[in-house]
Formats: structure tokens, sequence, C-alpha cells
């Protein structure tokens, strides 16, 4: 029975240690810095600098119902509901508006919260703002390029940032690295 459970964890060390943040900013800035190393062979994504604006009516076709709620009008979808809140291979999260990258699968952690968590972003992939929907101040966060919300970010995450960016589920795509592009 010893072997058993040495082996298991034999086997489930490269697991644990891909999902561990990494222990210093210089990890994180690294990380930021080789996010394209994430991506599918041959995938072309969108620059922050290439702005999309679609009429009202535009990203109706374009989103789904849910997606429209919570990308164009600042909605929330029901904590827990989201696939992507189990997705674990290597890839890139993208805005499910306009295709631009957000974040890689090794910034994404579990919170526990129900939604897509992550401990830092892609560089440039949003800009805040302050909301006082519930009363006291949060930091809300929009794709650099569609303006779509994606959510809020809190100090309540993992060292070394701190940081918990936690992201509807809806307002996301994920590319997987080994996609066929």
């Amino acid at each position: 029975m010893q072997r058993r459970k040495f082996l298991l964890g034999l086997a489930a060390a490269p697991l644990l240690a891909r999902a561990a943040p990494p222990a210093t900013m210089k990890d994180i800035e690294e990380l930021q810095k080789g996010w394209k190393g994430f991506l599918p062979a041959g995938a072309a994504v969108p620059s922050a600098e290439e702005a999309l604006k679609l009429s009202k009516d535009e990203w109706k076709k374009r989103l789904s119902p849910e997606s429209y709620r919570v990308l164009r009008e600042e909605g929330t979808e029901r904590a827990g509901t989201s696939p992507l809140n189990d997705e674990k291979r290597p890839g890139v999260f993208a805005c499910a508006g306009c295709g631009l990258p957000l974040f890689t699968s090794a910034m994404k952690y579990e919170s526990g919260t129900g939604w897509p968590s992550f401990f830092t972003t892609i560089p440039g992939a949003f800009d805040t703002k302050k909301d006082f929907y519930l009363i006291y101040p949060r930091t809300e966060y929009h794709c650099k390029r569609c303006g779509g919300h994606h959510g809020h970010v809190f100090d309540d995450g993992p060292p070394p940032t701190g940081q918990r960016w936690c992201n509807n589920g809806v307002a996301l795509k994920f590319m997987p690295k080994d996609a066929k592009v």
C-alpha cells in the first residue's frame, strides 16, 4: 500500500508543481514575457492597439445572450457555471468578444470562488476603473481592445502578487496550446 501511495505521489508531482504560482515577482515577470509560448502553433491573435468597436446589434449577433449580458452590460454569471473553472490544459484564455489574449493557463489558480481566477495577466490586456456597485469600492477590469467587462480584481490572491483576477467564464474563450490552427 505504501508503494502505491508513493507512485501516485510521484505521478502527481508534475501536476502539483505546474499548479503552484511562481515564487517571486521576477518569476511573474518572466511568465508575463513568455505568454506567447502558450499559444497554439501558428495562431494569429489581435493586439490591444487594434481597437474593436461594434454597434449594439453587431455585438448581439457576435455573442451569446449570456456573453453579451456580461461583456456589454457589465453583468455577472452565476458562480460555478463555467466549464473554464475546470480547464487545466496549457493554453491561452482570450476575450470572448474580440479574441485578445488576456491570461495563460500558468496564471490560473483555484480560488474556490466559482469563477475562473488568475494571479496575474498578460501585460496591457486590461483597463481598470473603480466600481461602487456594492457600495464599497472594487476594481473592475475591461478588455483593452473591445471594452468588454470581464470581472473584478481583488487583493486576496496567492503570493507573490496577492491578486485575484476574478473573471466571468462566459467572457473568455480558451485556446489550447495543442490545438490545430
